[in-house]
């Protein structure tokens, strides 16, 4: 059903139900669900619906330009692809449908240290694209810096360290569907797979799910998150990764004005204002609300982005108005993948774009 519709007719919310009845209850849910009560993410959402606009009149905006310069290159629009861990669970094309559609969208493209799909091949999917690579910063830090190092030679130009995930947050729909990595065949996810014959026979017959980065699988999500994850990183392994690195490197995870003002004076070169799509701490702050103060406190110069409940192209024409330099989406990118492969990417690319078009063209801007 996502080929038959005209680009851009329809927003990302409709590729939601297409997504749920082709991907299995366990990976689905995983995907749209949040940690906890589901707070955050539900407020993130509020957040962008409750913003107004002021359009200028009588301006005409005939011809609008969505490209911008981020973290030294250039991107068509102002998004590129948040890092997702088990992408290939969602739908077995996973990141190369991702890397592959934000190439030719010419827009960034990040991998996850959770990813299902290698440094090596996302760098063949997406040849000479903008790939950035997304670091756990491991238990086992000789791991990360295999990683570091695997990025840089692929070509990688931004490193995105994230620091939301001392511990993996609850996410009670995976605990109620017993979603473990890889899928268990058990009787619920059997009577699950009846109706969505294919994932099943795409999961059974493509090649096994490959950590980009860890080799050791099995166990449930949380299991494995806590094994890439330490509640022990701290500034002085961000010193350590940022002498190994060659490219940019940015903060994925940043909470609060003074942390931000930290960063930022400790010269990064950037920081990602998130609190997981939701996913980590519940009653988080929301990103777009703290997106104001920190621009504000840090000039309108730093290289602020902002993701988290981006469902629309007016989401980031928003969060750009209100000074962020790029935006991030996840969700959206995956309810994509999971109604259409690479086409759904595509496709979610392309509403945003037209969204982002006829709302500036709207605003007269």
């Amino acid at each position: 059903g996502v080929k038959r519709r005209p680009d851009g007719a329809l927003p990302i919310p409709d590729l939601r139900p297409t997504a749920k009845r082709r991907t299995p209850k366990a990976a689905f849910d995983y995907t749209d669900g949040a940690a906890e009560g589901e707070l955050s993410l539900a407020r993130a959402r509020q957040a962008f619906e409750d913003i107004e606009f002021h359009p200028d009149i009588l301006r005409p905006a005939a011809d609008v330009d969505t490209s911008t310069e981020i973290l030294g290159g250039p991107s068509a629009l102002p998004f590129g692809i948040a890092p997702t861990g088990f992408t290939r669970l969602m739908q077995t094309e996973g990141e190369i449908a991702g890397a592959g559609a934000a190439g030719a969208a010419g827009i960034p493209f990040t991998l996850s240290t959770l990813g299902t799909t290698s440094i090596e091949n996302v760098r063949a999917a997406n040849p000479h694209g903008r790939n950035w690579f997304q670091l756990y910063v491991m238990r086992e830090r000789e791991i990360s810096y295999g990683l570091v190092e695997r990025a840089a030679k692929a070509g990688f130009d931004t490193l995105m360290f994230t620091v939301d995930t001392p511990v993996a947050g609850a996410r009670l729909r995976d605990k109620r569907n017993g979603f473990s990595i890889p899928p268990q065949l058990t009787l619920g996810t059997i009577i699950n797979a009846i109706p969505r014959p294919w994932w099943w026979i795409d999961f059974l017959t493509t090649p096994s799910l490959e950590f980009a980065s860890l080799t050791t699988t099995g166990g449930t999500v949380g299991e494995l998150l806590n094994a890439a994850m330490d509640p022990t990183i701290s500034y002085e392994d961000l010193e350590v990764i940022r002498s190994m690195w060659p490219g940019k490197i940015v903060i994925k995870g940043v909470q609060n004005v003074a942390d931000s003002k930290r960063l930022i004076d400790l010269g990064v070169d950037g920081i990602v204002l998130s609190n997981h799509g939701g996913r980590q701490l519940d009653r988080a702050p929301i990103p777009f609300h703290l997106l104001p103060q920190v621009v504000r406190e840090v000039g309108k110069d730093s290289t602020i982005m902002v993701d988290t409940g981006i469902m629309n192209g007016a989401d980031i024409v928003a969060s750009v108005a209100l000074g962020a330099k790029f935006t991030l989406i996840g969700r959206a990118y995956l309810y994509g993948l999971m109604a259409g492969g690479r086409q759904g990417v595509d496709r979610t690319i392309a509403i945003l774009r037209g969204e982002i078009e006829r709302t500036m063209k709207l605003l007269g801007v």
